[in-house]
């Protein structure tokens, strides 16, 4: 797919959007009371302490809920696509709106493992998930 609108990066969300430069998922967390949250802000929702930053994570998810996009919404949009809410793992309470890729939409369920890869466009490395390959998969 390559019609897609690209966020604003702020100073808040610059390590979340631009953590793909080296392949890690970077979710902001809170140095008081350790609560992970997104999106980004200054300012922790749990505790209200501005001692946030961003942290790295595993890059691995589940998989919520999904729905199979058929609607080319711009003329150069390939469908159909996956859009998944995905739980990462190593970040309790946190939930991300993604696309996932590699899978077919009829093998995607909920429940599914999924881990983080990066799509480069622009200055932006957009997080999409896709099912985790176990090494003994692998092979």
């Amino acid at each position: 797919m390559s019609f897609q609108p690209l966020p604003d990066v702020t100073d808040d969300s610059a390590a979340f959007w631009q953590g793909g430069v080296d392949g890690v998922l970077r979710i902001h967390r809170c140095r008081q009371c350790s609560t992970w949250f997104h999106p980004p802000t200054p300012v922790c929702p749990e505790c209200l302490s501005m001692d946030v930053g961003p942290e790295a994570t595993s890059g691995r998810a589940t998989v919520q809920g999904f729905s199979v996009n058929m609607q080319p919404w711009a003329p150069d949009m390939e469908v159909p696509y996956v859009v998944a809410v995905v739980s990462v793992t190593d970040a309790p309470g946190v939930q991300l709106t993604t696309r996932l890729v590699d899978v077919s939409p009829d093998a995607v369920t909920v429940g599914m493992l999924v881990e983080v890869i990066f799509q480069h466009v622009d200055d932006i490395y957009l997080p999409l998930f896709r099912p985790v390959i176990e090494p003994s998969e692998a092979s």
